[in-house]
Order: structure tokens, then sequence, then C-alpha cells
């Protein structure tokens, strides 16, 4: 008899353990990064042109999000942060500038790491062409082009 009471109390007590749901709050603990976007397509940049775009984030978290040194997948990219904690509900930015003066198509990511559980990786790509050769005005030379004064 002693048995089946432990028993049925050991039952009742796990039970009542796997019934209790986690709090919305729970789940949101931390610093959370949440970004607009982390994709971007140039198109078609010329050679010396804007490489440069703004990936706007935002702290959707309960803590002060910190954001580390982000890590490009190659010199010609480089990104710029925000060294100030973001207060959770703000929004920043991260910029990430290609060097354009490498001709030739390109895909990149930069890897953002936080104080968030996952790090973020922003991808570009594009194709750089040369620039075009400055245009010279032709001055059309003949008689037929010259002034009449009537």
């Amino acid at each position: 008899m002693k048995k089946s009471w432990l028993l049925m109390l050991f039952i009742s007590s796990v039970m009542t353990v796997l019934a209790q749901s986690p709090r919305k709050s729970d789940t949101l603990k931390g610093a959370v990064i949440s970004f607009e976007k982390t994709d971007h397509d140039f198109g078609k940049l010329f050679h010396g042109g804007d490489g440069s775009v703004k990936f706007m984030f935002k702290n959707t978290g309960s803590e002060p999000l910190l954001l580390m040194q982000p890590r490009s997948s190659c010199g010609c990219t480089v990104a710029s942060w925000p060294k100030a904690p973001v207060m959770p509900g703000d929004t920043a930015s991260v910029t990430v500038s290609y060097n354009t003066q490498l001709i030739g198509p390109f895909i990149k990511s930069v890897t953002i790491m936080s104080n968030a559980k996952a790090p973020v990786v922003l991808k570009i790509k594009g194709k750089v062409y040369p620039r075009p050769p400055a245009m010279i005005p032709v001055n059309n030379i003949n008689d037929a082009s010259a002034p009449v004064r009537k």
C-alpha cells in the first residue's frame, strides 16, 4: 500500500512539472539581434564607385546588446559597427564596404559576433565594371555648320 501511494505521489509530481509551460519572458532573456535584411545585391558598380551598404538591426531582447569586431571573408570587405551597447528596443546599423578598385564579380560575407545567442552572417554581392572612357565632345567643322547672319 505504501509503495503504490509513493508511486502515485511521484507520478503526480512529475506530471505537474511537465505541465508547466515556459513563460514568454523567459524565452526572450538576454540580448537578441534582429536584422531587417541580411543580404544585399549591389548589381552593377563602376571601378572606384560607392560599394557601401547599411544593414539596420534592432535589439529585441531584454538586455543591452554588445557587438564585437565583425569578421569579413576577405580583406577587400570592411565593416563598421556601433561600439556602444545597443539598449533593448533601440536600433542601430552595421555598414559593410567593398573595395571597388577590384574589377569583376564578388560574393562576400561578414560575420557579426555579439552577446546574442548566435552570430549573424551578412552577405553582399555584385559586379564591378571598368569605368567607360571619358567622352570628348566632337566639334563638327564644315561649312554648312557655320552660323549665318540673316
